[in-house]
C-alpha cells in the first residue's frame, strides 16, 4: 500500500513539475505545424478578371515597375494583349 502511494505521489510531482517546466510552450498547434490564428497567406485581387485567390499560387509580372499577380496564365496574357493594343 505504501509502495501504490509513493507512485502516486511521485506521478503528481513529476506532472506538476512538467506543467510548470513548459507553461509558455504554446499547444494550440495544427497539423502543418503552424500555430491556430496564424495567416497561412494573403488575398488578392485579380487585376483582369477581378477575382479574389492567395498571392503564392499567383502568376506574377512586373510592369511599369509595379508587381501584378494574376490568378492564372490566361488572365495574364490577356491584360499584355489589351494593355499593348491601347
Amino acid at each position: 500500500m505504501r509502495l501504490l502511494i509513493i507512485i502516486g505521489v511521485a506521478y503528481l510531482a513529476y506532472r506538476a513539475l512538467k506543467s510548470w517546466m513548459f507553461q509558455n510552450v504554446s499547444t494550440d498547434r495544427t497539423v502543418t505545424g503552424k500555430t491556430t490564428g496564424e495567416i497561412d497567406d494573403i488575398m488578392i485581387k485579380d487585376p483582369f478578371c477581378q477575382v479574389y485567390f492567395p498571392k503564392r499560387n499567383g502568376v506574377h509580372l512586373k510592369a511599369d515597375g509595379e508587381d501584378l499577380y494574376f490568378c492564372s496564365k490566361e488572365c495574364r496574357d490577356r491584360f499584355i494583349e489589351m494593355r499593348n493594343e491601347k
